[in-house]
């Protein structure tokens, strides 16, 4: 597509516009890249493109807020670059997405940002931004986030408690870089399982002869994303910090989230495509390579219905976000961890499924309605990420990234006709309600009927803004009212001891002994704990002075009446 061609002028007529809290009959016209006007009877400017979407929906475009593109991760380069990472979002109906940026430990944030940038700017075809990865901490690693928001347009952090010696922070790092994300108004994502627990699992079930995929699921349960995600919780909270905690695998993990929002705390959370429709029972497939495809972290959960649970969850505002998490790797590069599935890169694709499947599994199957739908795959990550309302929302001003979508119509799933990477898809051969006819980004007519007519390197870098009011407006009321006061009391003008430099030491035992249990004896009482026992036949009591002798009043059991 020309580089003018934001400039053209489209109307789309005769569909329903959906956004996340209203759906209403309404034409919308598009010009100059933005939305002008959305209602009846518009007067608009001739030449305008005409599009008819009766009985049809016009959404916002979707927002994929978690994808890995250009990346190499755990000894394996990505299948998708920014270009067809893109085109596949745009031919699913999603018009924007938000990348990773991961250094290794030691690494300048700030140089891996300026690689990344520099490799989507010249392959993009949508509007992309990108969280960049705390994998290390110190005061560079702080100095950096400060320059990345107030001067990259960069406004998330991504924060692990996984990948043991690789990306995972400890306790005080995870507060410490959640502390200056408060101090900066970003986001702070966290990836929650407990990596110790994680990584002993690991090698128990190796030692045990469990070498397939079927490990990544029983090194892993779900009690340990549980205790991750709590622990992430606490610490945000001491850290006076909004907390987003990412790729929710569990019905425990959903459980301590709901709890924490019922008490107030500021948490926010996003599912995977995958969690929530996929059961871990792929995993002892018989065929290794469909089994080694869905090794995902955290793994999909053995229970049948945790899908069903997350997509209601995701229905009723506990979950605020469905991300693709998308990172594509071929069955070869699967293949990596055939002896040893710990090095089996983690990872599916899915950013070209995602709308699809969450309107059929989602909306036609009754976990929430068409409003609903817009706000987990749009406006959501929009309030959360400060792009809201020029993203997300049909409304005059925001941006043209508008959909028009076919609920009616649909499509069966194959990795032979996908767009995206990797030669194996998770949903292979279901048929999916919900169909994009139309994606428009930008203003742009990118893509129509499945034909797409949108230049490579044509999208754009969009910076996010720092302090969501979405999350942080809340928090910020807070400090001001609960603010933490000293106690106001006179000074303390008493005496005050002396501090002594000698410490008493106590003998210890040696090492292995046990120390002997003081004894309670009383005189003439033999202890019945001790043991009276001695090569030279001595007594413990011998030196209590014994009486001659002792009248017997009463024997044992009574005086004798004299019956017998």
């Amino acid at each position: 597509m020309a580089a003018g061609s934001s400039s053209m002028r489209i109307l789309i007529k005769g569909g329903r516009v959906v956004n996340d809290d209203v759906t209403q009959e309404a034409d919308v016209y598009i010009e100059n890249g933005l939305i002008q006007q959305v209602g009846r009877d518009l007067m608009i400017p001739g030449g305008a493109k005409v599009i008819d979407a009766s009985g049809k929906l016009v959404i916002p475009g979707g927002i994929d807020s978690s994808v890995h593109l250009q990346q190499t991760f755990m000894n394996a380069n990505t299948q998708d670059d920014f270009y067809s990472g893109t085109k596949a979002a745009l031919l699913g109906g999603s018009t924007m997405v938000i990348a990773h940026v991961l250094p290794e430990r030691g690494a300048s944030l700030l140089e891996e940002f300026e690689k990344m940038r520099a490799h989507a700017n010249a392959e993009a075809c949508c509007d992309y931004a990108l969280h960049v990865g705390v994998t290390w901490w110190g005061p560079k690693v702080r100095r950096e986030m400060e320059l990345l928001v107030g001067e990259r347009g960069v406004n998330s952090f991504q924060m692990f408690l996984a990948y043991k010696d690789v990306l995972m922070l400890k306790d005080s790092e995870l507060y410490q870089a959640m502390h200056s994300c408060k101090e900066i108004g970003a986001v702070a994502r966290v990836h929650a399982e407990n990596g110790e627990l994680v990584h002993e699992g690991a090698k128990e079930a190796l030692d045990l002869g469990i070498s397939g995929p079927e490990g990544m699921e029983i090194s892993r349960p779900e009690e340990l994303e549980a205790e991750a995600t709590h622990r992430a919780i606490t610490i945000a909270n001491r850290a006076h910090c909004p907390v987003y905690l990412v790729n929710i695998s569990s019905v425990s993990a959903a459980d301590v989230i709901a709890a924490a929002r019922m008490q107030g705390k500021v948490v926010h959370a996003e599912t995977t495509l995958a969690h929530s429709a996929l059961s871990g029972m792929h995993y002892y497939h018989q065929d290794w390579a469909h089994a080694a495809a869905h090794v995902i972290a955290p793994p999909l959960r053995l229970d049948p219905n945790t899908p069903d649970c997350l997509m209601g969850l995701l229905g009723n505002d506990i979950i605020s976000v469905v991300a693709s998490d998308h990172r594509a790797f071929s069955t070869k590069q699967k293949a990596m961890g055939k002896e040893d599935f710990t090095k089996i890169p983690h990872g599916a694709a899915g950013v070209e499924d995602r709308m699809s499947v969450i309107w059929e599994r989602g909306v036609v199957a009754g976990k929430m309605d068409e409003n609903r739908f817009v706000a987990v795959t749009s406006s959501n990550a929009a309030k959360i990420y400060n792009l809201y309302p020029r993203k997300g929302r049909i409304v005059p001003g925001a941006d043209a990234d508008v959909v028009v979508w076919d609920p009616d119509a649909s499509r069966t799933i194959s990795a032979s006709s996908q767009v995206q990477g990797g030669d194996f898809n998770l949903y292979e051969g279901q048929r999916c309600h919900g169909v994009p006819l139309v994606t428009i980004s930008r203003g742009r007519l990118v893509c129509e009927n499945g034909v797409f007519t949108c230049a490579q390197g044509s999208g754009r870098f969009y910076p996010m803004r720092s302090f969501p009011d979405f999350l942080y407006k809340k928090m910020v009321q807070r400090e001001k009212t609960q603010k933490l006061r000293g106690v106001e009391r006179a000074p303390y003008s008493g005496d005050v001891a002396a501090v002594t430099n000698s410490i008493r030491k106590e003998s210890a035992a040696p090492e292995g002994d046990v120390p002997m249990r003081a004894s309670t004896r009383h005189t003439g009482v033999r202890d019945l704990h001790e043991s009276s026992f001695s090569l030279s036949g001595a007594q413990v009591d011998d030196h209590v002075p014994k009486r001659s002798s002792a009248r017997i009043l009463a024997p044992p059991g009574g005086r004798s009446s004299g019956i017998w």
